[in-house]
């Protein structure tokens, strides 16, 4: 196996849960070119860092004839299709017209991945299972993201420099019902600031989706020991999470910061962690009691913060 395609789109998340299921054929086929045709300010995470040596964007507009029934293929692309020994495919295509359209190009070793997720196992285990044709199997679902020193150069840049300890909050996701209510992170911010013991950094991260969320909080916190860093690469964020105390929801920006190695704590409402959540070992979830994210208290998500402090900052009691 010499060269294989990979096609995901779907969001960060989606794509990041995916991940064990890249390693799996790059673990298998060492040696292989393997591409990722994708949305291109995702699928970077992967491009030349272990998983693929190029990402291509899906948003290319003459692949739009791929997804008409019995349209003319350009012949660059029927015979960039062609060249792969392997295509996985992870896109919608309920009519098989995405499939027809790649055979008519040539391609003859064609693995569909599950395009919407079930509710009976871990989303990454699902993703993986396809491999099965392969023969590869996958048990670590664990995804894992490399930043490069580029991308830490780049982060040094935007925190001016700043080598104090780093708590990471995301209060943003991409459902309102998924989100804990505003004023439990305004509250968990002020416990932070005002402890005595914790003289670190919180860096608050954004999308569009956390504008209101994130404009909000901006107003509140005015003190230089507070960072806000919204809409930055996601490699670079990658790099911040390395070494951060990370305190989300159930997003794909949780995902990211679990596969970087962050430290996460994640709350959960409405969604099953045991299909969402990712499966890396400093991940610790917290469920809302009854679903509903204003029934998780404000007291568990600190106390299980304090607890991760002070485990990452030996002899420090983070208390007020």
């Amino acid at each position: 196996m010499k060269r294989i395609l990979v096609v995901r789109g779907g969001a960060i998340g989606d794509f990041i849960l995916t991940l064990p299921a890249l390693k799996a054929l790059r673990d298998a086929y060492p040696r292989a070119h393997i591409e990722i045709l994708g949305y291109k300010h995702i699928a970077v995470l992967v491009e030349n860092r272990f998983y693929a040596q190029t990402v291509r964007s899906i948003e290319y507009g003459p692949l739009s004839s791929f997804f008409a029934k019995s349209s003319e293929l350009p012949p660059e692309l029927a015979n960039y299709f062609a060249s792969f020994d392997l295509v996985v495919s992870y896109l919608y295509d309920p009519d098989e017209i995405f499939e027809s359209n790649l055979h008519r190009s040539g391609v003859k070793n064609l693995i569909h991945g599950p395009a919407k997720i079930e509710k009976r196992e871990h989303a990454a285990s699902q993703l993986a299972r396809p491999l099965e044709e392969l023969g590869l199997r996958v048990d670590d679902l664990a995804a894992r993201i490399f930043p490069l020193e580029t991308d830490r150069i780049v982060l040094k840049k935007l925190l001016d420099g700043s080598s104090k300890p780093v708590v990471v909050l995301h209060p943003g996701s991409g459902s309102e019902k998924k989100n804990w209510p505003l004023e439990n992170w305004i509250d968990i911010g002020n416990y932070l600031l005002g402890s005595d013991n914790f003289r670190g950094s919180l860096v608050i991260v954004s999308g569009e989706a956390d504008e209101d969320r994130t404009n909000q909080l901006r107003m509140i916190w005015k003190s230089d020991r507070v960072q806000f860093a919204s809409n930055i690469p996601l490699p670079v964020l990658a790099a911040l999470f390395e070494n951060a105390i990370f305190l989300g929801h159930d997003s794909g920006i949780s995902q990211l910061a679990a596969a970087a190695g962050a430290n996460c704590i994640l709350l959960f409402g409405p969604t099953n962690p045991e299909i969402w959540a990712p499966r890396n070992e400093k991940v610790q979830v917290i469920q809302a009691p009854t679903g509903d994210m204003p029934s998780l208290g404000f007291e568990a998500v600190r106390d299980a913060l304090i607890n991760r402090l002070e485990a990452c900052l030996p002899g420090k009691q983070v208390r007020s």
